[in-house]
This record gives C-alpha cells, structure tokens and sequence, in this order.
C-alpha cells in the first residue's frame, strides 16, 4: 500500500499544478468595495501623490498625513487599503495582517483584500495565518454567492464580479491547497486539506484535497480513518479510480475475508474506467501513459492478492504477471509485484519460475529485495545457504 500512496500523491499533486495555469496576469475589478476619488478634489490630488511617490518611507508618510487629513468615512478605507498594497510592496507582512484587518472590519465582504492576506502569509511561509485569512476568504465567497439577487440586472452584476475575482479566488484556493502539502507531518496534513475543502468546497482542488487527506490517514498509519475518508470520497464520486485503487489495495492485502470481494469488485471497476477514461488538460500524453500503466498495474496487482488469500494461486500468478510491465516504472511498487509472483510460484512448487522471478527481486531497489532472497533462501535450503555463507 505504501508504493501506491507515494505514486498516487505524485499523481495527485502534479493534477493540482495544472490549475495554475488558470492563473491570469492583468488589472481585474474585485470582490469588495472599492473608493473612489472626484476628480480635482484636495483628496484626489493627495491619492495622486501617493500612487506617485516610491514605495518606502515615503509613501508612509504621505498615507499617514491623509489620514489626519481626510481619514473619516470611505477615505479611511481607502487609506487602509493602500496601506496594505504598499507593505505588501515592501515585505511587511505584520502591518499588511494590520491593516488588512482594518478593511475587512470595515468592509467584512472583499474577499481580495483576505486574498491579499493570504499572499503576504504565503511570502512568509506562515501556514497558520494562509488558513486563517483563507478561511475566512472562503467563508466570504460562500455567502456572496448564496445571496440572492434582486433582479436580472442585480445577477449579472453578481456574475460579473466573481469573475472578475477569479484570478484571487483561484491563487488563495491554490496557497491552501499547495501549504497543506507541503505539512510533514500527515495528520497535520490531513486536518488541513479538511479544511480546505470545508472552506471552497466548489473548488477545482476539491476532490484531489479529498484523495489526499485519504492518503495523509493512510501515511499516518491511522487506516481506519483512511477507510473512511476513501468511502466518503466513493459515495461522493463512484468513478474516482484513485480511491477504488486505494481501498482495493489495502483490502486485498489486509486479506480480510469479509472485504475480499468488495476489493476485487473495486480493481475491476478501477480497471473497467481507466479503460475509458480521458486525459485531462495540462497533463502530456506521456504523463497520462505513465499515470493509467501505474493504476492498471495496482489494480491487477490487487485483484492478485484476492486470488491469493481465496487461495487460488493460478489466477493469482495471472494477475500478478498482468501487473509487472504496467508498474515496471516504478521500482517499489513493482519490487512488490515481482515478490508476490515469486511467492505465489514457490507456492505453487513452480520452483524455476520462483527462482527467476525471486532473483530479480532480490536484486532491484526495493524495499521488497531482503523478502524475496529469504525466500529464494528457503527454497534453495540449508545446504545452499551455508555454500553461499
């Protein structure tokens, strides 16, 4: 099961990436209030001055004296904001938290300024404070699109706006996703990928967060859980091959009789949508080659331990040699494979077959190498082993 979690996390975080190319340079309209300046007023002039003057010191002090002067109302906001776009510039992540806080209080629906927060926690490394303005980013976002419109023209303007937001609402989706994995620890990993989700559950990221807090469980050693949040993610999306894979594995190596059937039902279906399934965009055709070799290679792998534990060693031997080319890109998982065909052929008292295929176990990379010479070992016997010692 191991082999196929550090394959599938690979595959999972690579299919994430691809969403940055949804990401879009270029001036946008944003999700929040936005305060705006009568041309040739004493305000505008001083707004002109600081969008004039160089970020630094500078610009400081000519927010702070616009403050004095004119910070009341909507120009307070405005100042706020400014602030935030100016220590953002200079790397001052405390005072953009400071004053970010101070828009959001006055203005508690712009998503983009909690989206510019979560930039400045991202820039420090800050995972803590990425999931707390992003949480609270995705709390905003929820109720801005629940609220009802009051007419057509109302809609439009609503539609208009997420749009617009888009580029923000996809990079702060994208910092929570990519800081959770990046967690070493995989409970933390897998606590913070739940609350990714909870916070967009709309999002792009969505099911592979989902897929990989199954597999931050199963890292975790805590199976149970894992069982569980694969299930969740089944009963959600039948067709998601990942975690058919994954529970298929598990099950058969387990050899619980009572989930036997239920883990050779799970390859076959794996198995049977692979076998239709499409590329997705941003993914080369060599990837997706490589990804649908690796998962057919799992499933009849799985399919394989099944026989075994039903005690079926001729159809077992058949899976499992189905399975060797398919996972021979990957030296764990095919170490693995290549070990449980040895075993099942020493079984079986297929002896030369076992041989061969226990001798180049024996001798790939792979944690699976020391169990396959302890069985070459005894299938060679005593007097073998001590002419070799």
């Amino acid at each position: 099961m191991r082999s196929y979690s550090r394959v599938a996390q690979a595959v999972i975080f690579a299919a994430a990436l691809t969403v940055l190319f949804a990401l879009a340079a270029g001036a946008h309209a944003q999700l929040g209030k936005r305060v705006m300046t009568q041309a040739g007023t004493p305000e505008d002039k001083a707004v002109s001055e600081i969008y004039a003057a160089p970020d630094g010191p500078v610009k400081v002090a000519l927010l702070d004296k616009f403050m004095v002067d004119y910070g009341k109302g909507d120009f307070a906001l405005l100042a706020d904001q400014l602030y935030v776009a100016t220590y953002l510039e200079q790397k001052n992540y405390p005072k953009v938290y400071e004053y970010g806080d101070k828009v959001v209080a006055l203005d508690p629906g712009d998503f983009d300024m909690l989206a510019k927060m979560v930039q400045a926690a991202d820039e420090a490394g800050d995972t803590a404070k990425i999931f707390e303005y992003g949480e609270r980013a995705g709390k905003v976002l929820i109720a801005y699109q629940a609220a009802p419109a009051a007419d057509d023209a109302a809609n439009a303007r609503k539609t208009q706006a997420l749009e617009d937001s888009s580029v923000n609402i996809t990079r702060v989706q994208y910092v929570m996703f990519n800081a959770a994995q990046r967690s070493t620890s995989p409970l933390a990993k897998a606590g913070l990928l739940e609350r990714y989700v909870a916070a967009f559950p709309d999002s792009p990221l969505a099911k592979a967060a989902k897929d990989a807090e199954a597999f931050a469980y199963q890292q975790a050693q805590q199976n149970d859980k894992m069982v569980e949040v694969a299930q969740k993610n089944l009963a959600a999306d039948p067709d998601d091959v990942t975690m058919l894979i994954m529970l298929a594995d598990y099950w058969s190596e387990k050899g619980t009789p009572a989930q036997l059937d239920k883990a050779a039902t799970y390859a076959q279906k794996a198995l049977d949508d692979l076998a239709t399934a499409k590329k997705p965009a941003g993914v080369t055709d060599d990837q997706w080659k490589s990804q649908v070799s690796l998962q057919q290679g799992f499933a009849y792998s799985a399919i394989g331990m099944v026989d075994v534990n039903k005690m079926k060693s001729p159809q077992a031997v058949d899976a499992f040699k189905k399975a060797s080319p398919l996972l021979k890109s990957d030296s764990v998982s095919y170490g693995r494979n290549l070990y449980r065909l040895g075993f099942t052929l020493a079984k079986m008292k297929r002896i030369p077959e076992a041989k061969a295929i226990l001798t180049e176990a024996a001798t790939g990379d792979s944690p699976y190498k020391a169990l396959a010479k302890q069985t070459l070992d005894k299938i060679n016997g005593p007097a073998v082993a001590r002419r070799t010692q």
